[in-house]
């Protein structure tokens, strides 16, 4: 896992700008602690910043191979799980290799296969090659986007990097953002492509983006697709089982240690018991679980979590035998100034989820003292339909993001309604939502086939979550962990599995009545029946009214100042009034105002964005 950034310039020479590409570089210093690379040619720079994963002596990069008409040069970020067969077969055609990195393998790989490789990939991967024989940069990024990519065009090439802060590194990257932008900051409808910042684009899941001097290319060579399902539900369950014990070998895999993101749900169980069950004998699974002060004592069930985290987490544990370590934090560690400005500058944006996302910094800080690599069940309630908004009809079929819908029903709009009133007139969220619910509708693959309303409503609901909500969680889970140099998996991202379930129908997604019935059948025998029986719970938030109380006393420190930039954005007659009340009247609603407020702040400071809200 690593960091890079690269720009790309048809009528400068870059070997006379190494200062700028060097603090372009040293942005993604977080992603790869272990070592830095830089590469300069005459209309490419290419940055690295590397976590070593695999083949630690030999794994440097940029990677380079010198041919007859030009350099050849890699930048990657992820990992390709099969590339111990991809060097097989690379061997078959003639190729000789000098490490056993999978670097080596990707940069082999795209001189015999071209712009055709990532289609032979399988894993986690945002990557870049300058071919010097051609003079022109591709950009590859995995199917389900787990790895982030984004670029700048300019006027005679391209900047780009893994994450917005490389490319606003360069001063040929204006830092601006429009009323395009905060549309999307304030709206979670993860518009494919869409990076905020104005003039940025995300390179999209399953594309290769590739600069010349004609200009910037762009081409899908993965998108979900509609096929007939005609297996049994015994052979059903059977392949999930084959494909999960496929995936989590594979992702298993690494030349430092290793642990699991253990939070006593289905998905993370079923990982952790595939995990020890595959490693039994060799070596013990470590495990980790986030909790909070007196949050198991002091459980207050809500319309999202019926019962705490921490029985079930130890029922795993001891049922697959792990090493596991509880991570405990108290509110004012969450509420700790440093860790916001932390978790903003991680993920670029003010996404206002607080204490959510000062939580995973936190917990994947301590998992770093131990480990380097992490699995995760991330992406299985997308993958198998886990959600309860899933199984609720007005919520599915309530015309707009279903977790949108499910969000508003249960907390109201806090988030947004934190805005100035003139501000939110202007956003018109509602109907940018609809444009961009009507859009993705547009793109589900259907078959002609399937009649039944029930199964084609959630062929749209399960696609909505595969290209749409599910990178919003990839996204912070990246953003969050490397941050702190911890690579995180997951396995239930594997297209393979992704493909083989989005083209289940529902009925066979739900046999038995429940939310993910192929996973808890085709696992059934790895857990204990506690967690086998457990409804779905969401990641843990604070419930200690401590927290909300810290949140209150910075947000009227924020207003006495009345300095931050953030304020003209903000409803300050509504902040004077949720920081007047007791923190035990401070519901979810107003406590994401809270968070979003102060979230607001911290990346003004932090980032200086110019806000161009004529656009």
């Amino acid at each position: 896992m690593c960091g890079i950034s690269g720009w790309v310039s048809y009528e400068r020479d870059l070997r006379q700008e190494r200062s700028t590409a060097e603090a372009m570089n040293a942005t993604m210093a977080c992603r790869g602690p272990d070592a830095q690379g830089l590469w300069l040619g005459g209309h490419a720079a290419l940055g690295h910043r590397r976590l070593a994963i695999i083949d630690l002596p030999g794994g440097t990069q940029p990677m380079t191979e010198r041919t007859p008409d030009g350099d050849v040069v890699l930048i990657y970020s992820g990992e390709a799980y099969n590339f111990a067969e991809l060097r097989e077969e690379l061997r078959r055609c003639g190729h000789s290799f000098r490490t056993d990195s999978d670097t080596e393998v990707v940069l082999r790989g795209y001189l015999e296969w071209g712009a055709e490789l990532p289609e032979r990939l399988n894993g986690m991967y945002a990557f870049a090659v300058w071919d010097g024989r051609t003079e022109r940069l591709l950009l590859m990024r995995d199917r389900m986007g787990i790895k982030p990519l984004y670029y700048f065009p300019t006027e005679d090439g391209a900047l780009f990097g893994s994450e917005p802060k490389a490319i606003l590194a360069n001063p040929v990257a204006p830092r601006e953002v429009g009323l395009e932008g905060l549309r999307e900051l304030f709206s979670m409808a993860k518009t494919p492509g869409c990076a905020v910042w104005s003039g940025m684009r995300e390179v999209e899941p399953g594309t290769v983006v590739t600069v010349d001097r004609a200009g910037v290319h762009t081409h899908t060579y993965w998108r979900l697709r509609a096929a007939e399902h005609t297996d049994s539900r015994e052979d059903t369950v059977a392949q999930v089982r084959r494909l999960l014990d496929d995936i989590v070998r594979r992702q298993l895999v690494a030349d430092v240690p290793r642990c699991i993101l253990l939070s006593g749900g289905l998905d993370s169980s079923a990982v952790t018991a595939l995990a020890a069950q595959q490693l039994r004998g060799r070596e013990t699974v470590r495990s980790f679980a986030v909790d909070f002060v007196g949050q198991s004592e002091n459980f207050v069930p809500d319309g999202l979590r019926a019962t705490p985290d921490t029985p079930y987490v130890y029922d795993v544990a001891r049922h697959a035998g792990t090493d596991h370590q509880d991570i405990v934090l108290d509110p004012q560690g969450l509420a700790d100034p440093s860790v916001r400005t932390a978790a903003v500058r991680a993920r670029d944006l003010p996404l206002g989820l607080g204490d959510m996302d000062q939580s995973l910094l936190l917990l994947f800080r301590a998992i770093r003292e131990h480990s380097t690599v992490a699995l995760s069940g991330e992406s299985a309630d997308e993958v198998f339909g886990g959600y309860a908004w899933f199984h609720d009809p007005a919520t599915r079929d309530a015309g707009t993001f279903p977790w949108l819908a499910a969000l508003e029903r249960q907390h109201g709009r806090g988030g947004s309604s934190v805005l100035a009133p003139e501000l939110r007139e202007r956003l018109d969220l509602p109907g940018y939502l609809a444009q961009r619910y009507e859009e993705a509708l547009a793109q589900v693959p259907r078959l002609d086939s399937e009649d039944d309303p029930l199964e084609r409503r959630m062929r749209e609901v399960c696609y909505l979550h595969l290209t749409r909500f599910v990178r919003i969680l990839l996204d912070r889970k990246d953003r969050l962990s490397m941050a702190t140099g911890l690579e995180v998996r997951v396995p239930f991202c594997d297209h393979r599995l992704v493909e083989y379930v989005f083209n289940t129908p529902w009925s066979l997604k739900t046999f038995d009545g429940r939310e993910k019935s192929l996973l808890r059948q085709a696992t059934a025998d790895l857990l204990p029946r506690s967690v086998l029986e457990r409804v779905k719970s969401p990641y843990p938030s604070a419930q200690d009214p401590a927290y909300a109380a810290e949140l209150q006393t910075q947000v009227r420190d924020l207003l006495s100042a009345g300095t931050s930039p953030a304020l003209d954005l903000l409803d300050r007659t509504w902040l004077r009034q949720i920081t007047a009340v007791e923190p035990e009247q401070v519901g979810t609603a107003d406590r994401n105002g809270l968070e979003r407020t102060l979230d607001l702040a911290v990346w003004f400071e932090l980032e200086r964005p110019t806000l161009t809200l004529g656009s």
